[in-house]
């Protein structure tokens, strides 16, 4: 008799991320054979080349589906335009691949996006087109938050067009209390949960904003004062967003928590990808109360070639996924499997036999399938 069962909704979407979310749902079936789970996985097609097909970025129903599933895998959605430059777009003027992403988003209130930044040891960096070691193991362990429904992504704004010409466009910044009390407070849990930042090991959450000029920030660190007042065991840090974009990558040691809003979370998470070994071992993660989609943050890749894509992200982010879905329903045996597959995915990059061409470049580079076989070879 199976142990216990959970519906998973795939969303492999365009190019890389078709072909990652593949291999994830591959070691989710071994993960389900070795733990006795039944995964109930659907997949539905979404994105640029579904869009060119079929007129819509994805099947009509899909937005019931996600709200009904236990969770969310989310590969990368955009692909290039066969009428001119930039990603296929819709009529309305959104990305075909939009309702996937932004949307759900919206609909399942994931007002949370986790980004852990966590460098593995045998990582090397590409700087300056070259393989280097410059940050250690132990100066990059933080955990980044982006509030994920409003700011600058709220949609409100457009553009003027008098006379059919394009004269004034417009994007208006929303920033509410209810959603920044909510990410904040999420920022003081998490770091009441974690060993603290690696330079002091002191338990930190640092608010990134623009607050000397933006109004919208000063509300937000007026929130942040308001809520952290409640967290005496935590530090409290609030970072102008330029010069931490200066400080992440000269001390990232100093960081263990950070909180920001849409747009800036969205920029600096990227730059902070740089620290753990590129776009191919970044993780986000969605979460809301209810729901969790999960995802790596490469995007699709249109020009990679099969068996290129590093394949790591996306299974490090399945095993966010099985760590959020055994939180969630006291399942010990899926939060293990979770921090399993990370344990693996840790082993192999540090054996260094197995891993794509983004980590030790094409001479030396392993398939992503390969990689996934020899993280399947490590589980526990």
């Amino acid at each position: 008799m199976t142990r216990a069962a959970y519906t998973i909704v795939a969303l492999p979407g365009d190019g890389a991320g078709a072909e990652v979310t593949a291999e994830a749902l591959k070691v989710l079936a071994e993960v389900g054979r070795r733990t006795d789970t039944h995964f109930a996985v659907e997949e539905i097609p979404c994105g640029g080349q579904y869009f060119l097909a079929h007129g819509r970025d994805w099947p009509e129903g899909s937005e019931e589906k996600c709200k009904k599933a236990d969770a969310i895998l989310l590969g990368a959605v955009g692909w290039p335009s066969p009428t001119g430059p930039g990603p296929v777009t819709m009529p309305d003027g959104r990305m075909a691949g939009w309702s996937p992403v932004i949307g759900n988003r919206t609909l399942l209130d994931l007002y949370a996006n986790v980004r852990p930044v966590k460098l593995y040891p045998g990582v090397q960096h590409r700087i300056s087109g070259k393989f280097s070691q410059v940050w250690s193991p132990e100066q990059v362990d933080m955990v980044i938050l982006r509030e994920n429904t409003e700011g600058l992504y709220s949609g409100s704004g457009g553009i003027l067009k008098p006379g059919g010409v394009s004269q004034v466009a417009t994007d208006t910044r929303v920033i509410t209390r209810r959603a920044s009390e909510r990410i904040i407070k999420l920022a003081f849990e998490t770091a009441r949960q974690r060993n603290g930042a690696p330079r002091d090991h002191k338990k930190r959450v640092t608010a990134v904003v623009k607050n000397n000029v933006l109004y919208g920030c000063r509300f937000f660190t007026e929130v942040f004062t308001e809520i952290g007042a409640a967290y005496p065991d935590v530090e409290k840090d609030i970072a102008i967003v330029d010069a931490f974009t200066q400080w992440l990558v000269t001390e990232p040691e100093r960081y263990d928590v950070v909180v920001t809003t849409n747009m800036f979370g969205d920029i600096v998470t990227d730059l902070a990808a740089v620290l753990q070994g590129g776009m191919g071992m970044a993780v986000g993660c969605n979460v809301g109360d209810d729901h969790g989609m999960f995802e790596p943050i490469h995007g699709s890749a249109p020009t990679l070639k099969k068996g290129q894509a590093n394949p790591m992200a996306m299974l490090l982010a399945t095993g966010e996924a099985l760590k959020w879905l055994g939180r969630r329903k006291a399942d010990e045996t899926l939060q293990k499997a979770g921090r399993d597959l990370e344990a693996a995915v840790r082993a192999v990059v540090v054996e260094g036999k197995y891993l794509t061409f983004d980590l030790v470049g094409p001479e030396k580079a392993a398939r992503t399938d390969q990689v996934t076989d020899a993280i399947l070879n490590k589980m526990a």
